[in-house]
């Protein structure tokens, strides 16, 4: 492990003790395609089944094989930021471990960044998903992208490769909210994209409840956007002009008609619609702030419990 491998493929493992022996064989003989100093990061992320057992056994078989396992479940972009804080190789692969994305892509992807590219994307085309999901990250990504202020593509996932220099940068943004292709994007590095193959899940389902990617979304917005809160100060500030005029004009026509200026159900309408307003503007305040106060208290990233022998492991 002396050598510093040209190759590193970043994998967080989860729930995937049946696809790990087929995931393993299919990324070696991919890689010695290119080169057979590679690595492959497995990290852990507490599934609650065998899939250590596993990662243990390969890293045992092929040195090139290296493993970590949380202490507890941290989710999947903790587990690639572990991955890419551990490292070593020239070029970093970020892949799934449910075999819908081809190791056998990977040679493609970095015949492609030696044209002069940093980041190299791939391009799902046609996702073998089901349809709610692609309607839903189609949604997702497209409202990110306003919000955020960055043109994230919905077309990939979490499948490219990128250079040392990128790694590197990113091992330095240790926010607590970790978005992966949010951070890629954001540092702003020469990026292209090619079409592959995705695949169909090997098999069980996807670990994101339709309430998971919900609070993943509005997390990530929260996170790398100030606008909602740009979008609510315009919103007040409308809504007052409204009120100011329309009070002017009921004021108006009350003294050029001389009658009463009547309408008490509107105005409790008024006041209901106009005091929930305040509300979700305070709770969207709220939740900046409860943001701000996880950042305030410097907790490590993850915590890793164990890992395997041919690991060093650097500090987070």
């Amino acid at each position: 492990m002396s050598a510093t491998p040209l190759i590193s493929v970043v994998i967080p493992v989860y729930k995937a003790e049946n696809m790990l022996d087929e995931l393993y064989t299919r990324l070696r003989d991919a890689l010695e395609t290119v080169s057979p100093q590679f690595e492959i990061v497995l990290v852990e992320d507490c599934g609650g089944d065998r899939s250590w057992d596993v990662i243990e056994r390969l890293a045992r078989t092929d040195p090139r094989v290296v493993g970590l396992q949380f202490s507890r479940n941290f989710g999947q972009h903790y587990g690639i930021t572990a991955g890419m804080d551990q490292c070593r190789g020239d070029w970093v692969v970020v892949m799934d471990c449910d075999l819908q994305d081809a190791p056998e892509e990977i040679p493609r992807l970095y015949a492609k960044a030696r044209e002069g590219y940093d980041v190299v994307l791939a391009l799902r085309g046609k996702r073998q998903d089901p349809l709610l999901k692609r309607a839903t990250s189609w949604l997702y990504y497209r409202l990110f992208s306003y919000l955020a202020d960055l043109d994230i593509d919905g077309d990939s996932g979490n499948f490219r490769i990128m250079s040392r220099q990128v790694v590197k940068n990113f091992v330095r943004m240790r926010e607590q909210l970790r978005f992966f292709g949010g951070h890629v994007q954001w540092m702003g590095f020469p990026t292209t994209g090619i079409q592959v193959q995705h695949a169909e899940r090997a098999e069980g389902k996807s670990s994101y409840t339709f309430a998971k990617l919900w609070r993943l979304a509005m997390d990530t917005i929260l996170a790398y956007s100030d606008k909602p809160l740009r979008m609510a100060a315009t919103l007040g500030m409308a809504m007052a002009a409204v009120s100011l005029a329309f009070g002017l004009y009921l004021l108006a026509s009350s003294l050029v008609h001389r009658s009463p200026i009547a309408g008490w159900s509107s105005l409790i309408v008024s006041l209901y619609f106009i005091g929930g307003l305040i509300i979700g503007i305070l709770g969207i305040l709220g939740i900046y702030l409860g943001k701000t106060f996880d950042e305030a208290k410097k907790r490590p990233l993850y915590i890793v419990r164990r890992a395997t022998p041919n690991t060093v492991l650097r500090e987070d």
